[in-house]
């Protein structure tokens, strides 16, 4: 398996470019165009594969010769309900008041099409249970701009982490990109991930 084998990453989400540095993997941006419609009666879990699967297809067409596709999806569910990404501060502020006080489920969905075109998938659920958020403190949120380009109106990474009780699954993957299932995915799809290095100057432990 090669290490230095590129990676087109269908996403043009800030955070999944982030997550992907912590780990090393190098690659380059081609958002993927896709109309990312529920269809009718579909639930999360379906929809959420369904449009990770056809954001990497669409960014395939856009790759390199030996290029790795990898897009994601991610989905916050309350109930039987989907929240995307809110139209306006006003829908950012339903959201927002939905999730006060409650737990939801964040679905992420990652697919990775490997240099022949075989794609793979996986699904991560992680359970968000957030406290009591006052209508000011909202209102407050979403001035900041934060909460309008994410899923549920809110990122576990930014300010909305202060109200959050308890996660019980991935934090990466409420950020959009589970990397433990990404890690597996792309080295089945032959890229080996970067070895942690050496320190320069290794500690020497002394023993009485």
């Amino acid at each position: 398996m090669n290490s230095n084998r590129a990676i087109l990453l269908a996403s043009a989400s800030p955070r999944r470019r982030d997550l992907l540095d912590q780990i090393g993997v190098s690659y380059r941006v081609q958002p993927a165009d896709i109309d990312e419609s529920p269809l009718p009666g579909e639930a999360a879990e379906p929809y959420t594969l369904r449009i990770a699967r056809e954001k990497v297809i669409a960014g395939s067409g856009h790759r390199h010769e030996g290029e790795i596709v990898l897009a994601a999806d991610t989905s916050v569910v309350v109930g039987d309900r989907m929240l995307g990404k809110p139209v306006d501060q006003d829908e950012a502020f339903d959201m927002l008041s939905i999730l006060s006080g409650a737990t939801h489920q964040v679905f992420t969905a990652v697919s990775v099409m490997n240099d022949r075109g075989r794609v793979e998938s996986c699904l991560k659920v992680s359970d968000v249970e957030f406290a009591e958020m006052g209508d000011e403190w909202i209102r407050a949120y979403i001035e900041t701009g934060e909460p309008m380009d994410k899923a549920g109106a809110y990122g576990i990474q930014g300010w909305a982490g202060a109200q959050i009780r308890r996660v019980n699954g991935s934090y990466s993957s409420i950020m959009g990109l589970p990397l433990f299932e990404t890690a597996i995915l792309l080295g089945n799809a032959g890229l080996r991930l970067p070895q942690i290095p050496e320190p320069a100057h290794k500690t020497r432990t002394l023993l009485n």
